[in-house]
């Protein structure tokens, strides 16, 4: 038993170190599993972002935009079958070896699927069009990329010598229209009217030139044609900033047309394969570039539609984040650069509207700060950023200005208020006479409640006796002949002249204005031109008779008196003549000089000052 029993303990004690080794394991296998979850929720670092989450541009990687596309050939051997043959140059004669073209056979056809699949060296294959199509009569390639695209070069590999003419183009509608890219000829004046020796400049960077370079008939086959499509462009090197260059380079679909074979002018010789030996063949179509996303996106991505569109940053939207995402019209719409990434802003409508637009007058009146109207503000608010509340409502001051409730209906009472529109700050309705409260619903204490609609409230009579009013000294109306004039009133008066209001100061009982005569129309009148002083009774002053103001010019035909005392001057009482400066009068009082000058004032004119 003893040795039993301690046989059973050797074999627990295994057991149990298994057991923990076991759980250890499996413990450290399921955090791992734990560790390996969360990992992968954690999203990937976004190039279109910076570390401190700021956006900064980015663009789709560089790819080769024809692979696997479909590419459409106006002519394909092998249908029906046709033979071709292949030149090969040994020393100085030309070997032609001829084979069977045939698209139902698999290792005879060859369809324009070729160009655009995986190019292997050791296993080419080619596309091949009919034996000895010569000019006018062109072969295409049309190749649908089925998305902007934004292209750095196109590559052409030849399995056949390569064409004496030919030109590649470009269409950014999808095919609708065409734009000439590229033009290659042995003699681009007589075939495209174009100098091969042409340069673009600043002033033609979007012009397509033709070269006479790559259009010679050797190598038999193996050639290649590489364009480069800012190559030569003098804004290449700013290309993030000219808009002209991005349009030069966007395409959706390229196009390659065969204008004219190459060959050795034999084809009219009856020896048999000759014409046979001329075709057009290539075995790889190479465009690369980068998705068109304005610098908005990182990738291209297929949508549900199965078409390649960009995954849009920054608050853009659009097949090629052309445009800002609904709400997010703040600032306008501009490509991200190295400099500004020119993300899209959101407008602040204070979570009261769903829609708004762009004003660009507003945007730069703002110092293009902001350009963003909301539109359709709910919650009874209104104002360019929903920042107000609408008539009939005013500012809840408990409420912050995005609370649905920010804004609270006036109430104003239909009987006691001028209206239905209330104060925006305080909620106070306009009251009608005699009634009071935010909303106009009591009538004030001196007053009685009526059953009137027009006035509610009346005032309330009084029981004590009326206090008699005081006396105060009257002022007697300024005659209206203070300001009438006739030759009879000039010939009586000491002195006329015209004078502006310099100043004016109070000296006991009279007012001493300065003033500035400007013409004097009295013979008598000892005074120059020039500053002097008008004394007028502080009692007439407050009587307005005469009333002069500051600044202004009067004509003045008054009598002189000593001003008791007071240094020289003039005299203005209630019998003076004062009239506001205006041409006509100046002439009429001109005309009043000339007469008494002539004698026309009698003397009982004279004599007489009234």
């Amino acid at each position: 038993m003893k040795v039993k029993f301690k046989y059973s303990l050797q074999s627990l004690f295994r057991n149990y170190f298994v057991y923990v080794l076991l759980w250890f394991l499996m413990y450290v296998d399921v955090r791992s599993q734990f560790n390996n979850m969360f990992s992968v929720q954690d999203p990937p670092d976004d190039p279109c972002y910076d570390e401190r989450g700021e956006p900064k541009m980015c663009i789709p990687d560089f790819v080769n935009a024809a692979f696997g596309q479909e590419v459409v050939a106006s002519s394909t051997c092998g249908s029906p079958p046709s033979r071709y043959c292949q030149s090969t140059r040994e020393k100085d004669r030309v070997i032609r070896n001829c084979f069977i073209c045939d698209a139902k056979h698999p290792k005879r056809m060859h369809p324009p699927s070729y160009l655009t699949d995986l190019n292997n060296a050791n296993d080419l294959t080619c596309w091949m069009s009919n034996t000895y199509l010569q000019y006018p009569q062109n072969v295409t390639l049309k190749l649908a990329l089925n998305k902007k695209y934004e292209l750095t070069y196109i590559s052409l590999q030849f399995c056949s010598s390569r064409p004496e003419s030919m030109g590649i183009f470009k269409s950014m509608d999808y095919g609708k229209t065409w734009i000439p890219f590229q033009y290659y000829s042995s003699s681009c004046k007589k075939m495209f009217g174009k100098s091969p020796k042409g340069v673009v400049s600043r002033s033609n960077e979007q012009e397509a030139l033709c070269t006479e370079q790559y259009s010679s008939i050797e190598p038999l086959n193996g050639a290649r044609v590489a364009f480069s499509t800012l190559e030569g462009r003098p804004s290449a090197y700013d290309f993030e900033n000219n808009a002209i260059l991005q349009d030069w380079v966007t395409a959706t679909d390229i196009m390659i047309v065969f204008n004219r074979l190459n060959t050795y002018n034999d084809e009219n010789e009856d020896d048999d394969g000759v014409r046979e030996s001329y075709y057009y063949a290539m075995s790889d179509l190479a465009v690369g570039g980068r998705c068109k996303c304005n610098g908005h996106a990182s990738k291209c991505v297929k949508n549900r539609a199965g078409n390649y569109v960009c995954e849009c940053r920054h608050n853009t939207a659009g097949n090629d984040c052309e445009k800002c995402k609904p709400f997010h019209f703040d600032r306008p719409w501009a490509r991200a650069t190295s400099a500004d990434a020119n993300a899209c802003v959101a407008c602040n409508c204070n979570l009261h509207a769903r829609r708004c637009h762009f004003n660009r007058e507003l945007y730069l009146l703002s110092g293009q700060k902001s350009g963003g109207v909301c539109l359709r503000c709910k919650h009874n608010t209104a104002g360019r950023f929903c920042h107000y509340c609408r008539e009939g409502y005013y500012r809840d001051p408990t409420k912050t200005l995005t609370d649905r409730r920010a804004c609270k209906a006036c109430n104003c009472h239909p009987v006691g208020a001028l209206g239905k529109i209330c104060n925006q700050t305080s909620g106070q309705c306009p009251c009608k006479d005699g009634v009071i409260g935010r909303t106009c619903n009591r009538c004030h204490s001196d007053y009685d409640q009526t059953a009137s609609l027009i006035q509610p409230c009346i005032k309330r009579p009084k029981t004590t006796p009326p206090v008699k009013p005081q006396r105060k000294d009257k002022c007697s109306k300024c005659r209206k002949k203070q300001k009438r004039l006739n030759l009879r009133k000039f010939c009586r008066r000491d002195y006329a002249i015209q004078a502006s209001i310099l100043s004016r100061k109070t000296e006991g009982e009279w007012v001493k204005y300065t003033i500035n005569v400007i013409s004097i129309y009295k013979r008598n009148s000892q005074q120059k031109r020039g500053e002097t002083f008008l004394w007028v009774p502080k009692r007439d002053v407050k009587c307005k008779c005469p009333k002069l103001r500051l600044g202004r010019r009067y004509f003045l035909i008054g009598r002189m008196r000593n001003p008791y005392g007071k240094p020289g001057g003039y005299i203005a009482d209630k019998s003076t003549v004062v009239i506001r400066h205006r041409e006509r009068w100046h002439k009429r009082i001109r005309l009043f000089t000339r007469k008494e000058r002539r004698g026309k004032c009698n003397s009982s004119d004279r004599r007489k000052r009234t």
